[in-house]
């Protein structure tokens, strides 16, 4: 059963991952196929895509999945371990000390996505150990997102508002009973949407 999310922290991994014709071959597995299939898929001789294979099953990030019997030669069937690879900032280290930031800032927000990121990464990794090797437990998470309008001369009573409304819920759920979740926040600027997005998004209705 393949994963949804597979948290890289090892160099090898990353370097394994990391270069254009095995991301390619990695794509061809997100269903069951063998080395043949995705040859003929990416146009590439089959001894290279199986080297792009056995190293990807070396470091985790393929599995072979089935094997049957061809022309009287074994033939395996491999499929990719996620549907997501995520790569760990521990790969590359925190550059320099940890810098107090104002809250509005886009490092202050940088640091926090770090953390929530190696937070559900560490949580997917202890429910899918939980869980068996190749299966995942459901776990009480919350995600929503959604989109706002602030006008400029607005932003301070916005930000005072949201303020206001985390304290109450960290006033009405704090105390000692019950199960611990963190709650982050993340408010920044929508990206605008230029020409070939607007183009894309009617080629897509």
């Amino acid at each position: 059963m393949i994963r949804d999310l597979l948290y890289l922290e090892r160099v090898e991994q990353a370097e394994t991952l990391l270069k254009p014709q095995r991301i390619e071959v990695l794509r061809q597995l997100a269903e069951p196929r063998s080395c043949t299939e995705v040859a003929a898929r990416l146009d590439q001789t089959q001894q290279r895509v199986y080297y792009h294979v056995k190293r990807l099953v070396e470091h985790g990030l393929v599995t072979l999945v089935d094997e049957r019997r061809v022309r009287g030669i074994n033939e395996g069937v491999y499929q990719a371990t996620a549907r997501a690879y995520w790569l760990s900032p521990r790969l590359v280290g925190r550059i320099g000390q940890r810098q107090q930031r104002d809250e509005a800032s886009l490092g202050y927000l940088l640091d926090l996505m770090e953390e929530v990121q190696s937070d559900v990464a560490d949580l997917h990794t202890q429910a899918a150990h939980q869980a068996g090797q190749h299966s995942e437990a459901d776990l009480p998470s919350l995600g929503v997102s959604g989109e706002i309008r602030v006008r400029p001369d607005r932003r301070p009573e916005f930000m005072a508002d949201l303020k206001t409304a985390l304290q109450d819920l960290f006033t009405k759920y704090g105390g000692d009973e019950g199960d611990a979740f963190k709650l982050a926040v993340a408010c920044y600027p929508d990206r605008p949407h230029d020409e070939e997005d607007t183009i894309r998004q009617g080629e897509n209705r």
